[in-house]
């Protein structure tokens, strides 16, 4: 089955602006009519759904003098596929700070925006050396590098349904001060703060949809990997403290004894407990004695990638996080000192136990044993287990930035997405998902559905701005200025009125909840989001993916008319109302009567089946006053100067 919908080159498209329940409607919405073994019609994984996995084994020092990174990474790679693999392809994401990069000729040469070069080319990887080890043979490959990817020719085959290889590379990379904010470095008060991602060379993904997902890294567009277990084992400098994605094997040999008995105090504590204060800085009891280097050994289970962090400024706060099915886990953050505040980092620990509290009751259970939140250069930027939010963040935006990275750890790290081909099952799922816990934190967070009512038609102008592009859309093909809303904003506001307006928050929860579980850990494209929760819901929805997520279609719904039956208002009246543009929804009309009653009507989308207008009896006992399309403002209707309708008068 097709990763997504192609049926619109088929369709004979009305001209823009002007709607069509016949290319709104139509019924061919997916490529295929039926599911396969692989995936299933019904959204969910099918009988023989299939996906690869890779293991990692990582060991690197870091040298905080060269502001260098250097190791090797072990790979057990199994191919769980149908098919035989001659070769393999490794994401090499560093090297978009090679000068010759397709990202600098791309992206980096935009001055000014996210992912801009701030400072002169690193070179990105040195790859020193690449082996093949099976049946305790070592080998050494052909290999080709091309752009941030690089081609593995295997001596042998690798057979179909299960075989594994083991992939063995040492590599070095210095370490950019601005790395595109995704990673990078930068000096503090007390020290350098070290944010470490994309730091070691990683299996593409091997599927069913494309074969080799091969996209070049440039940036903007994030990231699409294989799941399994990664060990990782830091070595640098003693007075660094180190956090990373997982769990820490060895805290009593990097941890002081005080650090220590907190950290401990910290796992059955539901109020924050400092780890590591200023007054730890310069206290010899604070650290570990007798060592010029340490080495921090981690480890996650089930994830796609890892990500770390290090810095002798930082200061350590953590906290317990209780879990629904009874299981705990540790929230953390670990900031410099200029950052902390009440209201700012200060508070960064109870900021992550309530996001993955409320996110682990409300869709599912966070699956790792830390949650650890950074403090540092980056902007923000999240990665299983642990993100980076800016260390300058104020009071009030810790929380928001909080909110959305960690949200992230469901959309896509639970639910693997392809996050370079579909922005919109990243960061809108994951800004949906925001709006509901700002909505129930009641933080004043602006988000899809935490929204105020009266924001909603300046919403509408910018939802729906001139240079707006399809949400099914790559990232890197979305221009800079769009980004926020048609690949954020503009999808989670479709997924709150699909939730509030169109199905209902019950159903709609239990089929998204469902959606999550099924693809919990594994791949799925955007046809299998949208089959399950049309099979969750018992719903059509073609005519809502293809107005929202597909096009650049407007809403615009409008009153047109009042007329009673035989001229007598109290033998009932007749209420015409029009679609003025392609996107439908469905009515709510607020009908007020002279003497003062008011009335509440709603119609089913399917009203707009049969064209454009539509007209409808109503039991009115006395003249009506005005008739009111979306009374409470909840669409984001791009002429409101149309929504009330005065049969005295006209238009309001």
């Amino acid at each position: 089955m097709s990763a997504v919908s192609g049926a619109f080159a088929q369709e004979q498209k009305a001209p823009a602006g002007v709607y069509d329940q016949h290319e709104t409607f139509t019924p061919y919405f997916y490529t295929a009519a039926h599911g396969n073994e692989y995936r299933s019609a019904s959204g969910a994984p099918g009988p023989k759904y299939w996906q690869n996995r890779a293991d990692y084994k990582i060991n690197v020092k870091l040298d905080t003098v060269e502001q260098t990174l250097s190791g090797t990474v072990s790979i057990n790679y199994k191919n769980n596929s149908p098919d035989k693999l001659g070769y393999l392809w490794l994401q090499l994401d560093q090297n978009i700070y090679r000068k010759d990069s397709r990202s600098e000729a791309t992206t980096h040469t935009v001055p000014g925006k996210r992912w801009a070069s701030l400072e002169s080319f690193t070179g990105g990887y040195d790859i020193e050396n690449i082996s093949i080890q099976s049946k305790g043979k070592l080998t050494e490959p052909e290999f080709i590098i091309s752009d941030t990817r690089v081609r593995i020719d295997l001596p042998k085959e690798l057979k179909a349904g299960g075989e594994s290889v083991n992939i063995v590379i040492t590599y070095s990379f210095p370490i950019p001060e601005y790395g595109t904010d995704r990673m990078g470095r930068k000096r503090f008060r007390d020290g350098w703060v070290y944010e470490i991602a994309q730091w070691f060379p990683r299996l593409a993904v091997y599927d069913d949809i494309h074969g080799w997902d091969t996209l070049p890294y440039l940036g903007a567009g994030e990231f699409y990997l294989e799941y399994g277990n990664l060990d990782y084992t830091i070595t640098a400098p003693s007075n660094l403290i180190i956090v990373g994605s997982g769990g820490l094997l060895n805290a009593t040999e990097v941890l002081a004894k005080p650090l220590q008995e907190r950290l401990r105090k910290a796992a059955t504590s539901d109020a924050t407990v400092a780890i590591r204060t200023e007054a730890d800085f310069n206290n010899p009891a604070s650290k570990v004695g007798g060592k010029a280097e340490l080495s921090w050994h981690f480890k996650i289970n089930n994830s796609r990638d890892v990500a770390w962090a290090a810095s002798k400024a930082f200061l350590w706060d953590a906290a317990r996080i209780n879990l629904p099915s009874g299981k705990k886990a540790l929230a953390q953050a670990v900031y410099p000192a200029e950052a902390k505040g009440p209201e700012a980092w200060g508070g960064a620990t109870e900021s992550v136990k309530q996001v993955i509290e409320y996110y682990s009751n409300k869709w599912f259970e966070y699956p790792y044993p830390v949650a650890t939140n950074v403090g540092g250069s980056v902007g923000g930027m999240e990665y299983p287990g642990l993100v980076f939010c800016h260390a300058g963040s104020g009071p009030g935006r810790v929380w928001g930035v909080t909110n959305h990275e960690f949200g992230h750890n469901w959309f896509p790290m639970i639910v693997g997405s392809n996050e370079r081909r579909y922005t919109f099952m990243d960061e809108g799922f994951d800004t949906f998902i925001n709006g509901l816990n700002a909505k129930e934190h009641n933080a004043g967070i602006p988000a899809a559905n935490g929204r105020k009512q009266q924001d909603i038609y300046t919403t509408a102008q910018t939802t729906f701005g001139a240079a707006e592009e399809p949400s099914v859309s790559y990232e890197d093909v979305l221009q800079f200025q769009r980004i926020g809303t048609d690949a954020y904003r503009k999808p989670a506001l479709a997924l709150s009125l699909l939730r509030s307006e169109v199905i209902g928050e019950k159903l709609f929860d239990l089929a998204f909840k469902n959606y999550i579980r099924e693809w919990a850990f594994k791949h799925p494209t955007p046809d299998d989001f949208f089959r399950s929760i049309e099979n969750g819901t018992g719903e059509d929805l073609g005519w809502f993916w293809r107005s929202w997520f597909f096009n650049t279609w407007k809403l615009d719904q409008a009153v047109t008319g009042v007329t009673y039956v035989n001229n007598d208002p109290s033998k009932g009246a007749v209420i015409s109302i029009k679609n003025l543009e392609k996107i439908v929804m469905p009515v709510t009309l607020e009908i007020k009567e002279s003497g003062g009653k008011t009335s509440r009507i709603k119609l089913p989308v399917e009203v707009w089946q049969r064209g454009a207008d539509w007209s409808f009896n109503f039991k009115s006992g006395a003249v009506i006053e005005s008739v009111t399309i979306d009374p409470d403002h909840k669409y984001p209707d791009i002429n409101p100067a149309n929504n009330v309708f005065k049969p005295t008068g006209g238009h309001e």
